[in-house]
């Protein structure tokens, strides 16, 4: 299943990216959704630490938690990210 993400900028979405997967070790960091707040997105990731991501709109936000929910609870992993200026390409199975 793939998904697209709109993130505020360049920058979020390269930090979206690198928070929620890590390629080399085909390695998904993200834990939990901690909070949704317009269209910030605060998420834990394996290490203990939170951090914010800001997306395009608050439409976006709750896809992203919407997809990442099978994530969190282990049904499915992360495959890859692929950045496209300022969006997101997420594919999990």
């Amino acid at each position: 299943m793939k998904i697209t993400i709109v993130c505020e900028d360049e920058y979020e979405a390269q930090k979206l990216a690198s928070l929620i997967f890590i390629k080399d070790g085909n390695e998904t960091f993200i834990t939990g959704i901690l909070n949704l707040v317009e269209n910030e997105l605060v998420v834990s990731l394996k290490d203990k630490s939170a951090h914010s991501v800001l997306l395009e709109n608050e439409s976006n936000v709750e896809k992203f938690a919407d997809f990442a929910q099978s994530i969190i609870d282990k049904e499915h992993k992360i495959i890859s990210t692929k950045i496209l200026g300022n969006q997101v390409e997420i594919v999990k199975g």
